[in-house]
């Protein structure tokens, strides 16, 4: 193999790896016996087993968000409707989950000790600052406070990414018809907003 080929090989056999074992249960050693080579040329190609994760994560969520922004970016001059680009962003992270379903196990588990990106909490914030402007100019039409956009973007976000991974496991329901439960729960919760809201149960 090319050096190339060679650095291909040991991330497609690191990512099977690290989906079915996760990090920490993933040997140098079995890399290089799956991939049929020594353990120097590992660490040649990568440093460790560290490096070798670290651009492994750093594609899937690549990738996932290529997917997410494709969704969301409307043909210029086209209307953006909320509903619309909310159904479309529901469809592209559980498509990802269906057709990447290693890379999606990888990044809902926990990050190595010491490594602060590529966790889901990471990626859950890189796609949501994908829908904010969104959200905003959606709360400026209907006179909600915009400020508060990059909250609702998590929340809406973490609402899809969660049911995704319980789906994955169970594939009780057709994606289609996960998506539009996500939806109904999403737009008609956005729908009946409250400009103001406080907690009625709890006192100051």
């Amino acid at each position: 193999m090319t050096g190339p080929q060679r650095r291909q090989q040991l991330i497609e056999v690191g990512r099977a790896l690290f989906a079915e074992k996760g990090f920490e249960g993933t040997t140098v050693e079995e890399i290089a016996a799956s991939a049929g080579v020594s353990k120097p040329v590992l660490y040649e190609h990568f440093g460790g087993k560290e490096g070798l994760y670290a651009v492994v994560v750093d594609r899937e969520i690549q990738s996932l968000l290529g997917q997410i922004t494709a969704a969301l970016t409307q043909p210029e001059g086209a209307p953006q409707h909320a509903r619309t680009l909310l159904e479309a962003a529901a469809m592209a992270l559980l498509d990802y989950i269906e057709t990447s379903t290693d890379g999606f196990r990888i990044l809902v588990r926990d990050s190595p000790p010491g490594q602060s990106t590529g966790s889901f909490a990471s990626l859950i914030s890189d796609i949501a600052s994908q829908v904010e402007h969104i959200l905003a100019a959606e709360f400026r039409r209907r006179k909600l406070d915009p400020k508060t956009a990059p909250l609702y973007a998590q929340m809406l976000v973490g609402m899809v990414a969660i049911p995704g991974g319980w789906w994955l496991d169970s594939r009780r329901m057709k994606k289609e018809d996960v998506a539009a439960h996500l939806v109904n729960l999403a737009w008609n919760g956005l729908a009946g907003m409250e400009a103001k809201p406080a907690l009625r149960t709890i006192s100051r």
